[in-house]
């Protein structure tokens, strides 16, 4: 699941974003086929677009769960859609992509053909306007296709609740100073999606909150998961965090030191996505 944004990003913020993206797509790959399974397809699509589809998470799931389709992949960074080329490559499926270059918040969208799904996971709150965006969803889909929109409840947790043993609830006073963050920033996280699809025209047809809680025996991605997202989070977080904080978060980054991230035994991703079903009728 993508933690794109349709917007370009500085570069360095991007490269450390297709990190974040890679991993998240590896740990959670479960859970996303999960919600490729349930979406309420009435027929194979044969045209799929993905909006905002960052390094290629969510075009993986639907070429796979929709092996007679052709989809098209729309992001703003040229880093990302240059390894999403990578990944549809090794998967032999570079004959099924159509990748699009393209800022979604342009007044007027490149051709994306009539899809019968669109799928938009963890892009549509960075739309600067969302309401006109998902009037530009509604006209784009066929009678009858299927809007997905996937949202996140903002970045994973992994820490118990009592650590690290020198800031106890360091994390949540992360995710706290986040929150605020964001709510200057990304005003249109946590919006009411299944209001604004109402009210563009759409009809819902399911909705679905998938938790997410994994352990490090599952996969051998959950520390550098934990990492990577503790990283991006420092640029946000580090004004509001006091210097006690602020060290401790950065001895939990520091990967050569003996209180890294990488060193527990006790992390767990801990997160939840919800996922719209829309029909345009």
């Amino acid at each position: 699941m993508s933690h794109t944004s349709p917007h370009m990003h500085a570069v360095h913020d991007v490269g450390d974003q297709t990190e974040l993206l890679d991993l998240d797509a590896e740990v959670l790959a479960e859970h996303l086929a999960s919600i490729t399974d349930w979406l309420p397809i009435e027929s194979s699509p044969r045209g799929i677009v993905d909006l905002g589809c960052g390094t290629g998470a969510g075009v993986l799931a639907l070429l796979r769960r929709f092996p007679e389709a052709e989809l098209t992949a729309v992001d703003s960074s040229a880093v990302h859609l240059h390894r999403l080329r990578e990944k549809v490559a090794a998967a032999g499926a570079a004959d099924r992509v159509r990748i699009v270059q393209a800022d979604l918040d342009a007044a007027a969208w490149p051709e994306l053909g009539t899809p019968e799904l669109v799928w938009a996971s963890a892009s549509m709150h960075h739309m600067a306007d969302p309401d006109r965006a998902l009037g530009q969803v509604h006209d784009l889909l066929a009678p009858g296709g299927l809007f997905a929109v996937v949202e996140l409840a903002g970045f994973p947790r992994f820490l118990p609740e009592d650590a690290p043993k020198d800031a106890p609830g360091l994390e949540e006073r992360c995710h706290a100073a986040l929150d605020h963050h964001h709510a200057e920033h990304v005003p249109h996280r946590g919006a009411d999606w299944r209001a604004k699809l109402a009210k563009a025209g759409f009809t819902i047809e399911g909705e679905r909150i998938v938790a997410v809680s994994i352990d490090p025996s599952e996969t051998d991605a959950v520390g550098r998961y934990a990492l990577s997202s503790l990283r991006r989070m420092r640029g946000s977080v580090a004004p509001a965090l006091t210097a006690e904080d602020l060290t401790a978060l950065d001895r939990l980054l520091d990967t050569g030191g003996p209180h890294s991230i990488l060193r527990r035994d006790d992390l767990r991703v801990r997160t939840e996505r919800t996922v719209w079903a829309a029909r345009r009728a």
